[in-house]
């Protein structure tokens, strides 16, 4: 049949909610966004089927490729509520390209994945934006992505990252945390907040206590609150190359969900035992605000949060100064928060009376 039965007219996807026009014009929109994270081995030209990575033209002679993905978590939701869309971007490459540094990884490309009820092209701008601005700051090219208008399966206003970073590393360069035995250093690099992990708690504490987000915090005048939970999560890559490539690192430990109690002991050999003082280093006041606010103890904090300190690195005691130093040129706020020792494969952090918010003396203990 040629004709159009009364009453049944032609069908278009626009109707059904989603719209190729919008999704095209964002392509053209970020094209420029992604070419600004060229590098050596990518051209980062947005558009084909796939993204192209020349791992010769990058310097690499005998490489193992290195893959992780990550969302932002629960994260976004306050990103969607108060309007705070251009740091994500950065949070979701942080969430990948720390995870690849880890085991000596050095971040190749990107792609991400936004997913929404309908496509607000103003608002995936300022996204994809703070995707290459973390791009920028790890190193890696934004060779594609993916936009997906899914109507009836988010709610409307409400979307969702993901990330996938791929990263490479020279075979005999690779960091197993084999060599890691009693004696070594761990140190701690400070964090930029509360970064992408523990939200859930934070946004039902929001709740509960009746937090006026749109205000200055208690802990900080000078910055709203909502401002002080969005900050994004610090990526390490940049720091953290230098010294990798002098060997003078053990193992890397990334702080994410789990804590410092569940995440160090990943990166420790058999017969070890990683143990960190918690008074080593000051709690940061936004730590120690959502700590008070929820009457959270030590051990549930040091699984939950990473309460300041966002990598931990473990260096020989004698390369401890050195690899301080070098850090510290590199940007990082560097302390001295624990050392290993002969035990069982696990982790131990403690602490004194007060120190996060404890009544007494304490001590936690994960065995991996």
């Amino acid at each position: 049949m040629s004709e159009t039965e009364p009453g049944n007219a032609p069908y278009t996807y626009a109707q059904a909610g989603v719209s190729i026009a919008a999704g095209n014009a964002l392509v053209r929109a970020i094209g420029p966004l992604a070419k600004a994270t060229r590098r050596a081995g990518a051209d980062a030209d947005l558009g084909g089927f796939g993204g192209f990575f020349d791992l010769k033209a990058a310097g690499f002679v005998d490489p193992l490729l290195v893959a992780a993905n990550d969302g932002v978590g629960t994260k976004l939701k306050l990103a969607i509520e108060h309007d705070r869309h251009d740091g994500v971007g950065i949070d979701l490459v942080a969430m990948c390209a720390n995870d690849l540094i880890v085991q000596g990884a050095e971040p190749l490309f990107f792609l991400d994945y936004y997913a929404t009820a309908k496509l607000d092209s103003a608002v995936a701008e300022r996204v994809v934006a703070s995707i290459a601005d973390g791009c920028l700051q790890a190193g890696c090219a934004l060779i594609g992505g993916e936009t997906a208008e899914m109507p009836g399966m988010y709610a409307p206003g409400d979307y969702d990252l993901a990330g996938f970073c791929v990263g490479a590393v020279e075979r005999d360069r690779v960091l197993t945390g084999r060599d890691i035995a009693a004696g070594d250093v761990i140190l701690g690099l400070a964090s930029s907040g509360v970064h992408s992990n523990g939200f859930s708690l934070v946004r039902r504490l929001a709740t509960d206590k009746g937090w006026k987000l749109d205000r200055p915090s208690l802990f900080d005048q000078e910055m709203l609150l909502i401002d002080a939970l969005m900050a994004p999560t610090r990526i390490y890559v940049k720091s953290l190359l230098p010294v990798l490539a002098e060997g003078r690192i053990k193992g890397l430990a990334h702080i994410t969900g789990g804590g410092l109690l569940e995440n160090v002991p990943r990166v420790l050999p058999a017969g070890v035992h990683a143990r960190i003082d918690a008074d080593a280093w000051p709690q940061p006041r936004l730590m120690a605000f959502l700590q008070a606010q929820g009457a959270i103890e030590p051990e549930e904090m040091s699984r939950t949060f990473n309460c300041g300190i966002g990598m931990a690195v473990v260096v020989a005691a004698e390369e401890a100064s050195a690899v301080t130093v070098a850090l510290q040129s590199g940007g990082e706020t560097v302390f001295t928060i624990g050392t290993i020792e002969t035990g069982e494969r696990g982790c131990t952090v403690s602490g004194s009376i007060e120190t996060w918010g404890a009544r007494a003396d304490w001590t936690a203990t994960h065995l991996a």
